[in-house]
């Protein structure tokens, strides 16, 4: 059973882990834990500054993915254009929404995240934790975007920026 789960990721893959965004899988590790040795993928994230390691047969069951296809990465700009959809909840039940959608791990959800918080010159001022959960939902985009691409950030952040521009003069 563990010979199929192997095969999924190996080193040197970009993957997405739920929770903390694009990392790539630095090596694959046993490590002995309580007297049973576990096989561990040693995933680092750059920018965090952070090491993770994920047993290889929970790595599924925590929701790690492979990258994103390219077909994905263009419906999410296709859901980037769209119109912003913002509930009338209270804004504590909207935050927990947008929080679940960015840990989610998931693309899309991650893009309606940016588009329902996206504010151009001329409207509202953002709160401060509206903010903070549209800039952790626009670096999580731009980085799995670029990684997809195989650009650097800062052309995936200039794509998705001149994809929210194109919406906003629209």
């Amino acid at each position: 059973m563990s010979k199929s789960k192997k095969s999924e990721f190996s080193p040197n893959d970009f993957v997405v882990y739920p929770a903390h965004g694009v990392g790539q899988i630095v090596s694959i590790e046993e490590q002995d834990v309580a007297g049973i040795t576990l096989e561990l993928f040693v995933i680092s994230f750059e920018k965090d500054k952070m090491t993770l390691k994920v047993p290889t047969n929970k790595a599924t069951d925590v929701g790690m993915r492979s990258l994103s296809s390219p077909d994905v990465v263009s419906k999410a700009m296709t859901t980037l254009k769209g119109k912003a959809r913002v509930k009338r909840a209270m804004w504590s039940r909207r935050a927990q929404e947008y929080e679940q959608k960015i840990n989610s791990g998931d693309l899309i959800a991650i893009a309606e995240v940016v588009r329902d918080l996206h504010r151009t010159d001329d409207q509202r001022e953002q709160s401060y934790s509206e903010r903070q959960l549209y800039e952790a939902a626009l670096e999580r985009l731009t980085r799995e975007v670029a990684a997809v691409s195989g650009a650097d950030e800062h052309d995936a952040q200039r794509q998705v920026d001149d994809v929210l521009m194109s919406r906003a003069a629209a």
